[in-house]
This record gives structure tokens, sequence and C-alpha cells, in this order.
């Protein structure tokens, strides 16, 4: 009897745990299914941009009324760039790889173009000249350079994939190149931008497989380079001094930290509401492009912030995931960079809001006001998009011979049905004799598991 009553007390743990497994099991399938990296790139950018839009309107209003600006410009003008963004973010979802690689080369000699442009008739703000206006529109073309090395690099490296054994193919052009829209970039004096080109170019060679003393050799004098870099504006030293004591300057080079810093902390766990900030009252600058992650703090509080970090994660995990499992060159090269790009301009971004790293004036994702950085990111998006929809699966045995030659597609298609999993490779010889029956693998049995 007390066998008896102990069975039934056992059973609800033995119900719960299998409950959970099954649970666990059944997540897991979700992530294994062949769109899940097409719906977490859909969902994680459109609520992304749905919360930049509400943070820009809340952050820009105030700004608008007190610089005696139309109160609703900006969230006019992100609408429009967001509507546009979208509509490109569609449109690149549709299009094939071999377009893409089609866009490489003119996309770079434009990109070259627009940033010498910037150099002769460009428009300057804080000390960059970044901007080129074209009638009511302002663009700013290194934001594009990131798409446009992106798909020049990654159709370069195709094109030379059975010469990258030696470092001279896999440096030549694409790291001279890069040196030019960098070099570009930085004469316009914007440093963050030249940080995540530099990071794009590293993905692109390590996707590629080059060696990790050539990642040695070139880290190190990235950051030689990037030293000068420093060394040779004033305003760069006593931003990268002082980003770890801001209260040696409060108000200088600490003060757009510490008032970072105020409206995280004044944030909470569930914020203080949609529009109740009080930093975007003018005491916060740049509060609704650069600095637009501390108003989601204040706002949303750490909830709100660990919701849009959640989001990027998923949005980096859908491209990595891709770039591991295309059998097609062009597109791991494409998705591995486009992940990379995206998640050091949001590491970047995170890390000056929290003091972190210095300030480097870059724009968070999706997130942050501006069309310039708005459009080549979600075309980018988009583009991952199309490779996600358009993976191709690799074929089997009995789908080469098919491919290769109709007639011997039966032959083969017996020979990869009855050979063992553990079995050596036969001798050609032995191919058609002395070879053990096995169960043929069943229909619909995905051909990559």
């Amino acid at each position: 009897m007390t066998e008896q009553a102990a069975g039934p007390q056992a059973s609800p743990w033995k119900n719960a745990a299998r409950a959970l497994r099954a649970r666990r099991a059944t997540l897991k399938s979700l992530f294994d299914l062949e769109l899940t990296s097409y719906y977490l790139l859909v969902g994680s950018v459109l609520l992304l941009l749905g919360i930049g839009l509400l943070e820009v309107f809340s952050a820009s209003s105030v700004n608008n009324l007190v610089n005696g600006r139309p109160i609703l410009s900006s969230i006019r003008n992100q609408a429009v760039s967001a509507t546009l963004g979208l509509g490109l973010m569609w449109t690149a979802s549709r299009l094939p790889p071999r377009a893409y690689r089609a866009l490489a080369y003119p996309a770079l000699v434009g990109t070259v173009l627009s940033l010498l442009l910037v150099l002769a008739v460009g428009s300057s703000h804080n000390g960059n000249k970044n901007w080129l206006i074209i009638g009511p529109l302002t663009v700013q073309p290194s934001e594009f350079a990131k798409l446009a090395l992106v798909l020049w690099g990654a159709d370069l490296l195709v094109r030379k994939e059975k010469l990258l054994t030696t470092w001279d193919h896999l440096l030549v052009p694409l790291v001279p190149g890069a040196v030019v829209i960098i070099a570009l970039v930085m004469v316009g004096g914007d440093m963050g931008t030249s940080i995540i080109i530099v990071a794009i170019v590293f993905a692109l060679l390590w996707t590629a497989g080059a060696p990790g003393r050539l990642f040695s050799i070139l880290l190190a004098s990235a950051v030689g380079l990037a030293t000068l870099a420093i060394v040779m504006r004033p305003s760069r030293v006593r931003r990268f001094t002082n980003f770890l004591t801001p209260d040696a300057d409060p108000g200088g080079t600490g003060y757009q930290a510490i008032h970072s810093f105020q409206a995280l902390a004044g944030g909470g766990w569930f914020g203080v509401g949609l529009g109740a900030s009080k930093q975007r009252w003018g005491q916060l600058p740049e509060v609704q492009t650069d600095m637009i992650f501390a108003i989601v703090g204040e706002e949303l509080g750490l909830i709100g912030t660990l919701t849009v970090l959640a989001l990027f994660l998923a949005l980096a995990y859908a491209g990595i995931r891709m770039a591991l499992r295309t059998p097609d060159p062009f597109v791991r090269l494409v998705s591995a960079s486009v992940t990379v790009w995206l998640a050091a301009q949001m590491m970047i971004n995170l890390g000056a809001v929290t003091g972190v790293l210095p300030i480097a004036g870059v724009p968070l994702p999706f997130v942050s006001y501006g069309g310039s950085s708005l459009l080549p990111s979600l075309t980018a998006v988009g583009m991952l998009m199309s490779f996600a929809r358009r993976r191709p699966e690799p074929l089997d045995a009995a789908g080469i011979a098919a491919a290769a030659d109709p007639a011997d597609a039966d032959k083969t298609a017996t020979r990869s049905a009855t050979r063992p999993a553990t079995r050596p490779a036969a001798k050609p010889s032995d191919t058609a004799r002395n070879r053990p029956a096995a169960e043929p693998r069943p229909e619909g049995t995905p051909a990559d598991r």
C-alpha cells in the first residue's frame, strides 16, 4: 500500500519534468524552422523602429520647441524616412543575390564620389564635415559607405575565392579600398563611422578564413592609426581621456555623459513614462540622435533598455545563424559583415551612453533620428531577409547525380540510400558489391540534418 501511495505523489513531479522537456523541445524546434531567421529579422527591426519613432517624437518635440523649430518637424521627417526605408527593405527582400553582386561596384564608385563631394562642398556640424545638402535634404554619404563596402568586399572575396590562400590576395584590393574610404571619412572628422568600417573589413576577412597572424598585424595597425588620429585633434584627446572621469570637467567634456547618467538613473525599473523625460528639456545634447538610448532608459526604465538590447541580440542571432547555415559564400560574407556592422554600431552607441566607451557620435540603428542612418540599415536588413527566404539547400548525392547526368540519378540514389552511416568510404572497385543493406532516409528529412 505504501508503494502504491508513493506512486501518485511522485507522478506530478514526473509530469512537470516531462512537460518542461516537451516545451523545451517545442521551443527548440521553432528555432530550427527554415524561416526562423526571416521572422526574427522582421520582428526585431519593426519593434526597434516603432520604439525609435515613439522616442524621437518624445525627445524632439520639446527640443524643437526650446530651439524655436516646429514641434512636429523631426518626427515628420523621421516618419518619412521610415516609410522610405521600409519600402527599400521590402524591395531588397525581393532581390536575388546576383542583383546585389551586380550593384557592388556601382555602389562603391558612387560612395567614393559622394565622399569626395562632401570634402568639396559639404556642410559642417560640431567640427565634422560629413553632410551634403541637396535642396531640402541633408545626406551623410559615410553611412551609405558601410553598405557599399559590404557588397563590394563580399563580391570581391567570392571572385577571388580560389586565390585566398595567400595574404596578398586576401588584402589586395580589399584593404586599400577600405583605407581610401576610411581616409575620406576621417578627413571629414567622423571617427565613429571609421571604426565601424574597420569592423566590417575585419568581419569580411574573418569570414573568408584569414589567419590569426594576419588579424594581429591588422589590429596593431588599426590601433596605431586610431591613436594617431586621436592625438592629432585636441578635442578627441580630451574626450578619450576624460570619459572615465566626467566629473573632472562637468561643464565641458563631461557634460553630455553626466546628463546621460542622470537620465538612465532617473528611469528606475519601469521609467517615468512616455513624454515625461526631464533631460529632453535641453539639458542633454544630441538627445534625439546619439543619446536617444538615455531617453529610452529614462522614460521606459531598465525594462525598456533591456527590451531594446534583447531585440538587437535577436537581430544578431538571426544574422549569425544565416552565416553559419548557408552554403553560398557571398551570402555568408554579407550576412556576417552586416551583422557585425549593426552590432558594432549598437555597442559603440550604448557604450557611450552608459559611460563604458568614449562618446563617438554614432547613432543607434533603427532608433536614433536620421534618415541617412536609417535608409542603408533597413536596406541591409532587407538584403538579409532576401537571403533568409531564398537560402538554397545543399543537394544530396542523388540530387548531385541528377544535375550532372540524369541517366545516373537512379544508380546514385540507390547507393546513397544503402550506404551505412558508420561505414568508411569503399574503394571504387568495391562500390557495387559486398554492401550491407540499410534503411533509406525517410522522405521529407532535411538534407542538411
